[in-house]
């Protein structure tokens, strides 16, 4: 005859039923298949455009002091300082798989002393927590505008360039800092994975920075003797590039490219734009002038970018990453005209 089979009693059932209430969030969520990643910045045109990439293959939550217009209902928002003790708490709560720290500020109208603590300070605290936390990988993105246009340099800056546009432009040093700072995380902690992107000039409809403010002139000033090739990439590259930089594997740095390096001129000539003759001479005096009036949003050292290359070689991306960028020349400004 069959053992007769036991039936739990009221008391080991409701132990039971309490134990699966009682499993934290965070646990029963890290049996999921879906990475959980954080975004910092997430707020701004990169950081929105890369959650709605994401958050239908990963649990995305995001940091920021600024709303989320348009925010996926799916995606979690945390109203919090990098600086702050809270964001730290959300490391340790929340037990990310990859953090993407684009909370940078670009803003050349800030002090110095505002954008050291918000980039610098903030990123030491972000990486300082992916290393106590455990995150798996980090993905800073950086900018190939840190070379620096030079007369001297050649026609293709490789990753192992010097980041030498500090000299000449102040505002841009912070940048070489921070990025220099994830360079340093990735040598000494070999345990995690840490990618630095560096797109070159990114134009689309959701970014406002040099370029595309140059771009939406409605007359384009132009150096009299220069017209050095520029290289551009659609906003929607950029975030493939990010998405790429989640495959297990992958570390490194990489420079983004877009289509081919063209001169300036090709660029404001397919936006059939006009342009304003400016003797090179007068020119910074000129750009100081209207910055100062706060007439322009333009500081005088961007004056550089369109006298001397600041071209990348992207061929390690394409190597590595499996990267190519999507977008030509036509598409990408065709769409910076309709914004």
């Amino acid at each position: 005859m069959s053992a007769k089979r036991s039936q739990p009693s009221k008391n080991t059932a409701a132990s039971s039923k309490a134990a699966k209430v009682a499993t934290p969030p965070a646990r029963r969520r890290r049996a999921s298949k879906r990475p959980r990643v954080l975004i910092t910045g997430i707020s701004g045109g990169m950081g929105r455009l890369l959650a709605k990439r994401l958050h239908r293959v990963a649990e995305v939550h995001g940091v920021d002091l600024r709303p989320f217009v348009g925010k996926p209902k799916d995606v979690v928002m945390h109203h919090v300082d990098l600086r702050k003790k809270r964001c730290e708490d959300l490391f340790r709560l929340n037990h990310y798989q990859a953090v993407f720290h684009l909370g940078i500020l670009h803003d050349p109208r800030r002090s110095a002393e505002e954008h050291h603590s918000v980039n610098l300070t903030g990123t030491m605290k972000i990486l300082e927590y992916c290393q106590r936390y455990g995150v798996n990988k980090v993905i800073l993105l950086s900018s190939a505008t840190i070379y620096g246009p030079r007369p001297t340099n050649p026609i293709f800056l490789t990753e192992d360039s010097p980041l030498l546009a500090g000299e000449r432009f102040p505002q841009i040093r912070d940048q070489i800092e921070l990025d220099m700072l994830a360079q340093s995380f990735f040598w000494k902690h070999h345990e995690i994975e840490t990618v630095i992107l560096r797109p070159v000039h990114v134009v689309g409809p959701n970014i406002t920075n040099a370029m595309t403010t140059y771009l939406r002139l409605k007359r384009v000033p132009r150096l009299f003797g220069f017209d050095p090739l520029v290289q551009i990439i659609h906003e929607q590259d950029v975030i493939e590039a990010l998405a790429l930089s989640m495959r297990s594997g992958v570390r490194g740095i990489f420079n983004i490219t877009g289509p081919t390096a063209v001169p300036i001129s090709t660029l404001i000539e397919t936006l059939g734009k006009s342009t304003i003759p400016v003797p090179h001479p007068f020119a910074r005096f000129i750009a100081d002038h209207l910055w100062r009036l706060k007439l322009s949003e333009l500081p005088a050292p961007q004056i550089d970018y369109a006298r001397f290359i600041c071209t990348v070689d992207g061929s390690r991306a394409e190597r590595i990453l499996n990267f190519k960028s999507r977008y030509g020349i036509r598409q990408t400004l065709a769409d910076l005209a309709e914004s």
